[in-house]
């Protein structure tokens, strides 16, 4: 199986249990990873080149999916909206653009841990998963784990890692604090952000914000979730 990773600090903690539990799985002898952005692992999916990875929420279209995605409550620090005279996308994203359009947010978008680096450097942002919040009263869905293939596998995967707490280990949070240019403190501040189980909520989040990309004629076509239990 070759896997879409990103290798983006909100995703630590599942790349610490993958290291554990993917020893547990049948496909282990063959599972291979393919680095990239979110963006570019979301063609990479739908060309298939891919067989599961984290898909940008906006565009995972007919995907099978465990209830696991990349969620933020409220705040989420590393999704940002920097003052702007003109509107500027991230190249990294694919649903962080659109939300900053459906929140009418004027601005250039960052995301990921140059986003972070920047809101713990005290820069002046609108956190976009907060503003999601305050219009909504609901968590937003940034990303959904997706498969084409290795469904039972999958789905294995996926209740194990929501069901059991993942504490990563410092010599692992002092590397990536190396390679980020931040501190373990600061990230594991940052993880406190995070969430991974997708809930009745977070499905109704995920399809308000799809309503509103449809109704204002961002997106030409969403698709549909074949969401199963775990």
């Amino acid at each position: 199986m070759i896997f879409g990773k990103i290798d983006f600090l909100n995703l630590l903690p599942f790349h610490v249990f993958m290291k554990r539990y993917a020893k547990t799985l049948r496909i282990h002898q063959s599972l291979n990873y393919h680095k990239g952005v979110p963006s570019t692992l979301n063609r990479s999916f739908v060309t298939r080149h891919i067989d599961a990875a984290f898909i940008s929420s906006i565009t995972a279209r007919d995907c099978t999916h465990f209830n696991v995605g990349i969620v933020a409550k409220k705040s989420v620090l590393s999704v940002l909206s920097l003052p702007s005279n003109i509107h500027k996308n991230d190249t990294d994203s694919a649903t962080s653009n659109l939300l900053a359009q459906v929140l009418d947010i004027d601005g250039e978008v960052l995301i990921g841990d140059k986003a972070l680096c920047y809101f713990y450097s005290g820069g002046e942002c609108i956190d976009l998963a907060q503003a999601w919040n305050d219009k909504t009263a609901l968590p937003f869905v940034f990303a959904l784990l997706c498969t084409h293939h290795h469904n039972h596998e999958l789905k294995r995967l996926s209740r194990a890692f929501v069901r059991h707490p993942i504490k990563i280990p410092y010599y692992i949070l002092k590397d990536n604090a190396r390679k980020s240019n931040l501190t373990p403190t600061e990230i594991q501040h940052y993880l406190h952000h995070i969430t991974y189980r997708i809930g009745e909520k977070e499905k109704r989040g995920l399809k308000q914000f799809k309503k509103e990309a449809k109704e204002r004629k961002l997106v030409p076509s969403l698709g549909t979730i074949r969401y199963t239990s775990v």
